[in-house]
């Protein structure tokens, strides 16, 4: 007689295949800008996706945007059910602006809103139980701003939900530098910046070594570097 396969086993055969996050066909998308692929190369874009761990239908802050590119990345991957909200000063630089006024034109950023704030309340009004922020290189920036880090930290800290992601790249200084230089050579040391991101109650989850380069001395202005800058990724967790 013939067997029968049990119901169980036969939902789980016939279920979908879980596949992991395309974010290769993300950046491939034929109607992003030559310049954002271009980007993505510098950035090694490809992996930090995929060590950020976004994905649809997340609730994302990224804050101090700039330009947008790292903004309209995260608004793709979170899709059509995911929102991002994109914050940046409102005295912020002028050609960051107006660059982030036209993109904010095209179809890729329907589920972005913009806001502006400073950079110590750098939450959107009203808005909690985020599932991911970033601040891409310019935590340095901040740092010789008249602003109050600790407060910018600790109310990211609680924007996020339990388990949440904070990721923070920037540019590497040499160790025992502090900010000291973050001014004049846009440099930042990592361990400065860990050690006031913790204080407002994160751990850090992990480090990607991705944007490394030992062959920089990390003593010289990053736009006069002669070799890519070293730069640091930190993924910071809210317990």
């Amino acid at each position: 007689m013939r067997r029968l396969i049990p119901l169980v086993a036969l939902l789980v055969l016939l279920a979908p295949v879980a596949r992991a996050q395309d974010y290769a066909a993300i950046l491939a998308a034929p109607d992003r800008s030559e310049a954002d692929k271009t980007t993505d190369g510098k950035r090694h874009t490809d992996k930090m996706l995929p060590f950020l761990g976004v994905k649809p239908g997340m609730k994302v802050l990224d804050v101090s945007v700039g330009g947008g590119y790292t903004t309209e990345l995260l608004a793709r991957v979170v899709g059509p059910s995911g929102k991002v909200y994109a914050q940046d000063a409102a005295d912020a630089n002028e050609r960051a602006r107006n660059a982030f006024a036209e993109r904010m034109k095209t179809p890729a950023m329907a589920n972005v809103v913009q806001f502006a704030s400073a950079y110590d309340d750098p939450i959107p009004p009203g808005q909690k139980d985020f599932d991911i922020i970033t601040l891409f290189y310019n935590y340095h920036d901040i740092s010789f701003m008249p602003v109050d880090r600790a407060a910018m930290d600790k109310k990211m800290f609680d924007a996020l939900k339990t388990g949440g992601i904070l990721l923070i790249a920037d540019h590497s200084a040499a160790a025992g530098t502090g900010t000291t230089v973050a001014k004049t050579l846009h440099r930042i040391d990592e361990a400065t910046v860990k050690q006031e991101i913790e204080a407002a109650g994160f751990k850090l989850a992990a480090t990607a070594d991705y944007l490394r380069n030992p062959e920089d001395k990390r003593d010289v202005l990053i736009f006069r570097s002669p070799v890519p800058v070293d730069a640091f990724v930190h993924k910071y967790v809210k317990p």
